[in-house]
């Protein structure tokens, strides 16, 4: 019962510390305003300030919809994995370019549809590309890759170059234990909260949520099931 009640605690303080942060930049930003005196420096902040936000509410946002999964609003369908994965990186790639990072993408799956729910799945591609945005450069890419991983699954990772992950979250991954929002103190710029919500995402879509520890970073990946409709896409 200790442990449950500690687990239960550290977890609620990694979504506070998750939610604070973005309150405390958007302040930083907003009190900055003052002594911006260019028009095109007033603009910037603005749009910085807008970017903030809606992480923030996004975030917000699939954790309602993880507290709702059990209402069954959420229904699975044949969905195209790259059609999903497309509008992720339109939404991104200009706070890619703000950041100074490149976000590449490898369609390498044969089979096109995927049993899952669009909104969720969206949601777990989201924040893999926000978790590795963090860790690259103009010259290290984070990488989304979409592959077959057996005739009946597709696997869809992204990839980057950041510091190790340590052995007890891997496991805990690993093992599909994922069942509070973690700190994870090695990659101070990754969402513990983000990776939950991916776990809880993927295993409503009855998919497999795991990684892949490199010599050079980690591999984030959903491995959904696949359907049996064809695709005209």
């Amino acid at each position: 019962m200790e442990s449950e009640v500690f687990s239960a605690n550290s977890g609620a303080i990694v979504v506070a510390h998750e939610l604070k942060a973005p309150l405390s930049l958007m302040r930083q930003l907003a009190l900055s305003l003052e002594l911006e005196d260019s028009k095109e420096g007033v603009n910037e902040i603005g749009r910085q300030i807008a970017a903030t936000s809606e992480r923030a509410l996004r975030q917000v946002e699939d954790m309602i919809k993880v507290a709702r999964l059990d209402d069954a609003l959420f229904e699975m369908e044949p969905v195209n994995p790259r059609v999903v994965c497309d509008d992720v990186v339109n939404e991104l790639w200009k706070l890619f370019q703000f950041n100074r990072r490149e976000l590449k993408v490898y369609y390498r799956n044969r089979r096109r549809l995927v049993i899952a729910n669009p909104q969720l799945l969206y949601s777990v591609l989201y924040n893999f590309c926000i978790n590795a945005m963090n860790y690259g450069g103009e010259d290290l890419p984070s990488e989304i890759i979409i592959s077959d991983k057996s005739t009946d699954r597709i696997r869809v990772e992204v990839r980057d170059y950041g510091p190790a992950i340590p052995t007890k979250i891997w496991r805990e991954i690993r093992k599909g234990l994922v069942g509070r929002p973690m700190d994870i103190s090695m990659r101070p710029g990754s969402s513990g909260l983000g990776l939950y919500i991916a776990a809880k995402f993927t295993n409503y879509m009855n998919g497999k949520f795991g990684l892949v520890r490199h010599r050079d970073g980690t591999s984030f990946y959903v491995e959904l099931n696949v359907s049996g409709q064809l695709s005209l896409v």
